[in-house]
């Protein structure tokens, strides 16, 4: 990865930042609360809502300078030296707890913004929460993204109705975790440690750097596929012999046992971008990025 320059152009020019170029409000916290109808990008359907158990591991970005002072998605301004957040899905603003799994360091960001939409990140960060989480030299990071509660004063999701969008339909099963058809998230992990305490109602922004679990020898992959029939991951298995170290991998989660197929695991960040350009060019539109 490129240092400076490169870091700036990795986080803004590849979709990776979400704010607008309307006016901005006054103030960083004038925006609204809002979940959001399902939308589309390059081709891709996202379905936001609300998900209080959501817990996803993959690689984070940040988007700084060309988007300070910008409109968010929910109306707020940008401000690349606050701790916020675009996620493609979560209800706007919400908090996340973000933990950098190669040094362990935690931060609680709000989330107030869409994208990422670079294929393979899960969210992108402020410049900020980028320097606390020690990653912004570096310009990506894998990382566990936790719920952490609404932000206080947030209206009820009742008060924000979300229109149907169409659904494609596909030839393998929905990945946990992934938004119904778009199939561009990452797979949840219980790997990790346990949780965050959820809250049941408000809670505050918390600016400490706390020191959470580090998974430093946690290896990436793309995984192209989940499938509680494993004859199916076999088929999808043998298509993809040509392209890499091809396995499937059992994994119970709520109840279910799926057979994922995943190639790798890749060297780093760089290696696994490649690769799923590659994927997703042989036609597997819903590969993604995972970290476990």
């Amino acid at each position: 990865m490129v240092r400076t320059i490169s870091v700036l152009m990795v986080s803004a020019l590849g979709l990776a930042a979400c704010a607008t170029t309307e006016e901005a409000p006054t103030g960083p916290r004038d925006g609204h609360y809002k979940v959001g109808s399902p939308y589309q990008i390059k081709g891709v359907w996202y379905y936001p809502k609300e998900e209080p158990g959501y817990d996803e591991t993959g690689i984070a970005s940040w988007y700084g300078e060309p988007f300070h002072g910008r409109k968010t998605a929910n109306g707020e301004r940008y401000d690349m030296n606050l701790l916020t957040a675009a996620h493609r899905t979560l209800p706007l603003p919400s908090f996340v707890e973000v933990t950098n799994l190669e040094n362990g360091k935690q931060v609680r960001l709000r989330v107030n913004d869409r994208g990422p939409y670079s294929r393979g990140r899960i969210i992108d960060v402020s410049k900020r929460a980028a320097e606390l989480l020690g990653f912004k030299h570096n310009g990506v990071a894998k990382v566990r993204v936790q719920y952490a509660g609404k932000v206080k004063g947030s209206r009820p999701t009742s008060e924000v109705p979300a229109m149907a969008a169409p659904v494609a339909s596909v030839s393998v099963e929905p990945l946990p975790g992934s938004n119904t058809g778009a199939k561009d998230g990452a797979v949840r992990t219980a790997s990790l440690g346990p949780a965050i305490p959820m809250t049941d109602g408000s809670v505050e922004a918390d600016d400490t750097v706390k020191q959470g679990q580090a998974s430093p020898n946690a290896q990436i992959w793309i995984q192209t596929g989940a499938f509680e029939n494993r004859g199916f991951a076999q088929r999808q298995a043998s298509k993809l012999g040509g392209s890499g170290n091809v396995s499937i991998s059992a994994k119970v989660q709520d109840g279910r046992t799926l057979h994922r197929v995943r190639i790798g695991p890749l060297a780093d960040v760089g290696a696994a971008d490649a690769k799923l350009d590659q994927v997703i060019g042989l036609g597997y539109n819903g590969a993604q990025i995972v970290v476990d």
